[in-house]
């Protein structure tokens, strides 16, 4: 199996991480009949830690579509290598750093990580598109 799998399966796991933490953030807030309710009446802004969770978990999903689609379309041009393999690992590696790094509510630092995260989607874009 290649490597860039093995990022995307521990990817998309992180991602049902972010989705758990921030349910989880959530529903302590409002409370489990709010969570098992329709969730149909406006509720006050979520507590720090529930928004920077839940805010983190909309941040990966906006660029998850993109990784997971640059890296199959790699994967099917045939155009695997070293730009696929360290971007995935860059990728997975500054997404799973930016989570705490945002629950907690480190500002500049978490911006450089997103960058790193950014630069390993733009290799596996760059090797879908030229090889």
């Amino acid at each position: 199996m290649p490597h860039e799998l093995i990022w995307l399966g521990a990817t998309l796991v992180l991602a049902l991480v972010q989705i758990g933490a921030a349910g989880q953030a959530r529903t302590k807030q409002y409370g489990i009949d709010w969570n098992a309710g329709p969730r149909d009446e406006t509720m006050p802004p979520l507590d720090p830690l529930a928004g920077r969770l839940a805010r983190a978990q909309a941040n990966l999903f906006e660029t998850l579509p993109l990784f997971i689609g640059g890296l199959l379309g790699a994967i099917a041009a045939g155009h695997l290598g070293w730009k696929t393999e360290y971007g995935a690992a860059l990728y997975f590696f500054g997404r799973l750093i930016y989570l705490p790094l945002y629950a907690a509510g480190i500002p500049k630092i978490r911006s450089i990580v997103w960058m790193i995260a950014t630069v390993g989607l733009l290799m596996i874009l760059w090797a879908l598109l030229f090889g």
